[in-house]
């Protein structure tokens, strides 16, 4: 019996070392009585015991040895940790070479992400500076159209034209100092875009004369604005969006990666969705701030107010001040992130947990080899432009980009015109009430899809259903919008004497008026009229620190009304009341909208990663900036703006022999137009989106090799085929 265990698990071998160290017991001869009697002790307690006695502590004993040989002959035994456990941990935290043992407890995602997040808060911020400045800017000075295409896609051409290259040579072991170049670049494109207002004066094209109505009124000509400020302002701000193209590409491009790398796969879409709702919120909070700088049409342009206009010095230095904020907060960022190690505590943990998982690789993909050289970068594009479903998920985000771009774009002026708003008040409920709101929704999308644990299937079933519900809410918004209203020479005649979309008539073409100066009045008589010269009004005095009009020969019906000197008011500056109360409802509506809307920008995202091998999803992300570019943040502004200006009723026929702009909006067609375009936008998404789900689901089904398949499998098909 002793003999068959011997023969079954090989002859028991003892631990070299207790040889050596302990001594050898006597072993009695055979033929004295101990001898045999201890044969005979180990045969009986052979017979005796069973075969799993037997078997179990003659293999237990055979592992041990076997396994602490085999470590000894490994790793021997040093005072030293093994170097593995370094990567383990991830490398320290500090500034170079200097490691700072105090920061090692933020070594971690977490704190990276706060960060992260407060720099691209800064640049939404300056975006939002940026647009409203640009819209007063291109109010007051007559711009050639290659000036206005350069300061609207400056940033677009020039981050287009360098997230290919951001992606190809920044994906590896230098993505941190990347957007260490980001936030230093942020920063020092806000100084660019403050130095215009520096000690500069805005001058304005006004007309010094208070617009009543006077028969022998002698109308002074336009007086030149000197070039200097639009030429300082042009350069300065066309090269300064140059270097925010730059900053943002690392930023957006190896950010992303970076988090994939660091955080679990079903926890990217709340990392994406907080860096996402960071920028919109931002760029809302850009808003707010801007909001009170925005100046109001230059429709009144009396000396009074020149004296406080937007040439005054204070006004020029608080534009200034909100681009130098942007630039400290960005700067704030420059040191706390250049302590960050290229690879966060835990991430090699992270990395190994994520090749155990199933990965959907496309059987031409998933042996691909990442590009190396400048050489290889365009077969690695073209293969990525082969992947219908990649390209289709690249336009999703394209057109669902143009959907806040054109709500950015209309939404302002919409609600200034449709509910008889200031423009300072309605930039401001534009970025402090509805923007918000997608950051709510592209915060509230990461984190359901990353509940969910949601497949690349699913993602693309969210995508669609959510932009159908967006859809189906856009169509109630031509519901929500006021009546227009009494508009003497656009909606009304002049009491039959006039015609319609033509100001002048019978009671006030002896009053020499002039469309270039918008002065919006009401009548006692309820109906709006563009100046108070069309009006007909010969007076006006200040009452109560506002300026009314007296003696107006276009208004003869409505309630008199007389002041403390016993003279009857005619009008009084501004727009009439509307009477329209549905901004509360427009607001709570469109808030939902936006919400859903944004619902759909994280999922598209982290399904074009999931589709795609690591090695080729920094460049993904690049070629996907450029798409986006290309369909959507570079058309999509003209084509917001073209349908806009279709809603222009009056428009300056002559303002200082230029183009003149508009006045008057039909409410009406705003509201089908901000309908329209965004519904077709959803419309799109939802059509590519589909396409991508459908050539997914194919592809799965009809190659077995599609079906999810672990890497550890992978890798053991490739040794087969070698070994054959």
């Amino acid at each position: 019996m002793p003999r068959i265990a011997e023969e079954r698990h090989g002859p028991r071998q003892e631990n070299p070392e207790k040889l050596e160290s302990e001594p050898a017991p006597v072993r009695p001869a055979k033929g004295t009585k101990a001898g045999k009697a201890q044969d005979t002790g180990k045969a009986g307690k052979a017979e005796k015991m069973p075969l799993y006695l037997t078997n179990l502590p003659t293999a237990l004993i055979k592992f041990g040895g076997l396994q602490k040989q085999k470590i000894t002959n490994i790793l021997p035994i040093t005072k030293k940790p093994p170097k593995t456990k370094v990567s383990v941990e991830g490398e320290p935290c500090g500034l170079g070479s200097i490691v700072i043992p105090c920061c090692q407890m933020f070594n971690n995602i977490r704190c990276y992400m706060v960060f992260y997040c407060v720099l691209v808060l800064s640049q939404g911020i300056l975006f939002s500076l940026v647009d409203l400045s640009v819209a007063n800017f291109q109010k007051d000075y007559n711009l050639k159209l290659i000036e206005n295409f350069a300061l609207a896609f400056s940033y677009d051409i020039s981050s287009g034209l360098i997230a290919i290259f951001v992606a190809f040579y920044g994906e590896g072991n230098k993505r941190i100092k990347w957007i260490v170049v980001s936030s230093f670049l942020i920063g020092f494109g806000s100084l660019l875009l403050a130095y215009p207002f520096i000690n500069s004066r805005y001058n304005q094209q006004k007309v010094e004369i208070e617009d009543i109505c006077e028969a022998t009124k002698v109308i002074s000509p336009c007086r030149k604005s000197k070039p200097s400020f639009k030429l300082k302002y042009l350069s300065y701000f066309i090269l300064g969006l140059t270097v925010q193209g730059i900053a943002g590409m690392p930023l957006y491009i190896l950010g992303i990666t970076f988090l994939d790398d660091s955080v679990k796969t079903h926890s990217l879409g709340t990392y994406i969705g907080i860096a996402d709702a960071s920028s919109t919120l931002g760029y809302a909070l850009g808003y707010v701030i801007g909001a009170p700088l925005v100046q109001v049409s230059e429709n009144n342009t009396s000396e009074i107010n020149t004296e406080n206009g937007n040439d005054n010095p204070q006004w020029m230095w608080s534009w200034w001040s909100d681009f130098l904020f942007t630039a400290v907060v960005a700067w704030s960022t420059l040191i706390p992130l250049s302590c960050f190690p290229n690879s966060i505590s835990g991430t090699e943990k992270v990395k190994a947990e994520k090749q155990k998982e199933p990965q959907f690789l496309y059987i031409r993909l998933k042996d691909t080899e990442a590009p190396t050289t400048i050489k290889n970068l365009p077969a690695a594009l073209w293969i990525l432009m082969k992947n219908p479903v990649f390209m289709c998920l690249a336009l999703s985000k394209a057109t669902e980009s143009l959907v806040m771009i054109g709500v950015s774009e209309i939404l302002p002026r919409y609600i200034e015109n449709q509910f008889i708003l200031t423009p300072s008040f309605a930039t401001m409920i534009a970025g402090l009430v509805l923007l918000p709101g997608s950051a709510l929704g592209q915060l509230l999308g990461g984190v359901i899809v990353s509940t969910l644990e949601m497949s690349s299937r699913a993602l693309m079933i969210f995508i669609i259903v959510t932009s159908a519900v967006s859809l189906t809410l856009f169509g109630f918004i031509i519901f929500i919008h006021c009546d227009p209203g009494k508009f003497a020479g656009i909606t009304e005649d002049y009491d039959g004497t006039g015609q319609l979309g033509n100001l002048t008539a019978p009671c006030n073409e002896q009053c020499r008026c002039s469309s270039s100066i918008h002065s919006s009045i009401c009548g006692r008589d309820d109906i709006e009229y563009f100046s108070p010269c069309f009006a007909g009004c010969t007076y006006s005095k200040m009452l109560n620190k506002q300026r009314m009009y007296y003696n107006c020969s276009c208004i003869k019906e409505g309630l008199i009304i007389a002041d403390g000197e016993g003279e009857f008011i005619d009008a009084r500056p501004g727009k009439c009341d509307a009477k329209c109360y549905k901004l509360p409802l427009f607001i709570a509506f469109f808030s939902s909208i936006i919400i859903f809307s944004g619902f759909s920008g994280v999922p598209l995202t982290m399904a074009i990663i999931r589709i795609l091998p690591d090695k080729l999803r920094s460049l993904a992300l690049g070629v996907n900036y450029v798409i986006v570019r290309i369909f959507g943040s570079i058309p999509g502004p003209l084509a917001f703006k073209f349908l806009g200006e279709d809603s222009c009723t009056f428009r300056d026929i002559n303002k200082c022999g230029r183009t003149g702009r508009c006045w008057i909006y039909n409410k009406t067609r705003m509201a089908y137009v901000l309908a329209g375009i965004s519904s077709v936008c959803k419309i799109l998404t939802i059509t590519f989106t589909s396409i991508a789900f459908v050539i997914f689901n194919r592809f799965l089904k009809k190659d077995s090799h599609m079906s999810p398949t672990p890497v550890k499998k992978m890798k053991a098909k490739r040794k087969n085929k070698e070994k054959k």
